[in-house]
């Protein structure tokens, strides 16, 4: 990982620290504090439940693995282990010839026509959440760390090992290709109230 700042902030610090020394409680709140996020990345990007809980714990083997030498200061917990959870969907998705590389995602097709008002809501997150899984996974994960994880651009860039150009042309590249494959309905889309997936557009 590239770090920047030898002294950057990191509010799990002390959890880390506790944890490194045995302590079970600090260690169970460590787990409690990371996970929910690693599940959700892992999902988004696998499309797959079992398969995000499998890279979920893996992560946080990891995690113990590196917690004895872990030197707080040098940089965010988090930031790790979101590279590591998206590094380790990245390498399943390739072992199972999923992964698409820039310019090999597939054209999108016409999903119909919007449902009633009363099931628009679960429509906006399915049609929006097919055309994500259609990207290049690069994209994809840039887009899944901004807008549903919140996580600032240089954040994305440490996670996703490129600069904070790298990861605005892969967001702008991920936002186009969406506009396109959802062309039809965008403006239902945008009209809607679903949190972080009307903001891809």
């Amino acid at each position: 990982m590239r770090v920047s700042d030898p002294l950057v902030f990191d509010p799990l610090a002390g959890l880390m620290t506790k944890a490194s020394r045995g302590d079970r409680a600090a260690a169970a709140a460590l787990v409690e504090a990371v996970s929910p996020r690693l599940w959700r990345i892992s999902w988004r990007l696998l499309r797959d439940a079992a398969e995000a809980e499998d890279v979920t714990q893996e992560a946080l083997i990891r995690l113990w693995k590196i917690l004895p030498s872990w030197q707080t200061g040098r940089a965010r917990i988090e930031t790790w282990l979101h590279q590591v959870t998206t590094n380790l969907c990245f390498d399943r998705l390739r072992k199972a010839g999923r992964f698409v590389e820039e310019g090999t995602a597939p054209e999108p097709t016409d999903p119909g026509p919007m449902p009633d008002t009363g099931m628009q809501q679960q429509a906006v997150r399915d049609r929006i959440d097919a055309a994500l899984a259609a990207l290049p996974d690069r994209q994809r994960a840039a887009l899944v760390l901004t807008h549903f994880e919140e996580l600032a651009a240089k954040d994305v860039g440490d996670i996703l090992g490129v600069s904070v150009d790298a990861v605005e042309s892969l967001l702008a590249r991920g936002r186009r290709a969406l506009r396109v494959a959802l062309a039809a309905e965008r403006a239902d889309l945008l009209n809607s109230s679903v949190e972080g997936h009307a903001a891809c557009l």
